[in-house]
């Protein structure tokens, strides 16, 4: 009897976990403004392109009491991304108190952008 409560327990919990993670995947599909999962991924790899530059800004503002552009990151070897992700081309606008990295497509879909500052929080256009 206890062995069948404690399959039940496990089927209920995992049949919640799925439902939840279902939630999470079509909010990840509305946000890449397709649903395909190339377009999923795709946007995933851009918001880890986003994060990874903005902390190399942190980085290089850590060691050099400044942020810097794309270019001194990217010869700095502070980051190992490219320039872009097709369809989607990266920009860091620098002012002496911050940072904001953009990535912008090239062709129609959504988000036309994504960006990142220094508070670290991912934003995106429609």
């Amino acid at each position: 009897m206890g062995r069948a409560f404690g399959f039940i327990g496990t089927m209920i919990v995992m049949a919640v976990g799925m439902y939840i993670y279902s939630i999470q995947l079509k909010d990840v599909s509305t946000t890449s403004g397709g649903g395909s999962s190339t377009g999923t991924a795709n946007i995933v790899g851009v918001k880890n392109d986003l994060i990874g530059i903005a902390n190399a800004e942190r980085g290089y503002f850590a060691t050099e009491g400044k942020y810097a552009s794309l270019d001194e990151l990217i010869t700095g070897n502070y980051i190992t991304i490219e320039r872009q992700r097709p369809p989607y081309t990266y920009d860091v606008e620098i002012t002496p108190s911050g940072f904001h990295v953009t990535a912008t497509r090239d062709s129609a879909g959504a988000p036309a952008q994504l960006w990142i500052d220094e508070t670290m929080q991912i934003e995106s256009s429609n």
